[in-house]
């Protein structure tokens, strides 16, 4: 693994750092299928310090989906482990909320009802619940949207019901799916910009896969930019860029090629491998 710029040290860690929240230690996921052996990740190890917003970009397919998903303990790896506070990650847990790009919402539900339904499932009292999602709602800017159903909403607003409802389990870290990827380019920008607030105002440690280099230059602390399936971390790149960022700006562009060049590299490698079975 090779480092971009101001990346971080091998393995991703951040110099001089707090112990870390999420850590990957030789990481490795196959997957047999219908008499097929694929491989998804292979020895990928990284370490997220708590309050971190970290993108995750790799060529599509690439296996970006399954290593967030053992974060997540919806999957669990072949080899290696991934701790969280360093304990490992057995399965899902109420520390860390996943976030879908196709939202997830469940239709007969209001906005509060979905927000709520986390807390509904531990059997949080109801007067504890309505103010958790009041105080949500308010956060997400959802106010007067309470008792609207997910099919009366936008896309964005659907979303920002899913980001409230992660919230609701108060999780450690926040891992998000490629969230924006099925919303219109203005409305992907706008909710940038929101994910950047929700998050400056709750200091929440987020994991982001996404296929855009403009938005994890936009959104992102530090950058891994993931290998050609099986995923491993080809570079960390370090963006140390103030915030709200300028997407015009000479800096921004310069880290966005550094980036770029890194997954160029690696989507081309992926070209080559096009007879072999995808996984995300």
């Amino acid at each position: 693994m090779s480092d971009s710029g101001a990346g971080g040290p091998k393995g991703g860690a951040v110099p001089g750092a707090a112990t870390p929240i999420i850590e990957a230690r030789g990481v490795s996921k196959s997957f047999d299928r219908d008499e097929r052996h694929t491989e998804a990740v292979r020895d990928v190890t990284l370490s997220i310090v708590e309050g971190e917003l970290v993108c995750l970009v790799g060529p599509s397919g690439c296996g970006k989906t399954t290593l967030l998903r053992m974060m997540a303990g919806l999957e669990r790896p072949t080899k290696g482990d991934i701790l969280l506070r360093g304990a490992p990650i057995e399965g899902p847990g109420a520390d860390r909320g996943m976030i879908f790009q196709s939202f997830a919402l469940f239709p007969w539900r209001s906005v509060r009802r979905n927000i709520e339904f986390g807390l509904e499932v531990r059997h949080v009292p109801k007067e504890e619940r309505h103010h958790a999602s009041d105080r949500l709602i308010e956060l997400v800017g959802l106010r007067g949207f309470e008792g609207a159903h997910p099919r009366e909403l936008s896309g964005g607003m659907q979303q920002r019901v899913g980001l409230a409802r992660a919230l609701a389990n108060d999780p450690a870290v926040m891992l998000m799916d490629e969230p924006f990827g099925s919303l219109d380019a203005q409305t992907r920008n706008l909710m940038q910009l929101e994910l950047l607030r929700i998050w400056t105002s709750t200091r929440k440690t987020v994991v982001f896969v996404t296929h855009s280099v403009d938005e994890s230059v936009f959104l992102a602390d530090r950058i891994f930019v993931l290998t050609a399936r099986p995923a491993s971390v080809k570079s960390v790149v370090m963006v140390d860029l103030p915030r709200p960022r300028d997407r015009a700006s000479t800096e921004f562009a310069a880290i966005r090629h550094r980036v770029l060049q890194d997954l160029t590299e690696e989507v081309l490698k992926g070209m080559a491998q096009q007879d072999r079975p995808g996984v995300g």
